[in-house]
């Protein structure tokens, strides 16, 4: 499951990571460490709520990240 959450900041990614990338990432980090695919119903509303608390420390951190090299620091965003 893992190997198809795939690095999303720049130089890597030409450009910004999506909403979209980041939150699949997010999806698949969550469901590698739950074990679960899709969850029972009983589970949904905490797998969603980590999924989306995944999505947002994501998005900080890329948003955070210099990035050095190739001309000198600068924000990943």
């Amino acid at each position: 499951m893992c190997r198809s959450i795939k690095t999303l900041r720049p130089p890597v990614l030409a450009e910004e990571a999506t909403e979209d990338e980041i939150r699949a990432a997010a999806l698949q980090y969550v469901r590698k460490v739950s074990g679960f695919r899709a969850p029972a119903a009983h589970n949904q509303e905490v797998f969603d709520r980590a999924v989306e608390a995944v999505t947002a420390a994501t998005t900080e951190l890329l948003a955070d990240l210099e990035i050095r090299g190739g001309g000198g620091a600068r924000k990943a965003s």
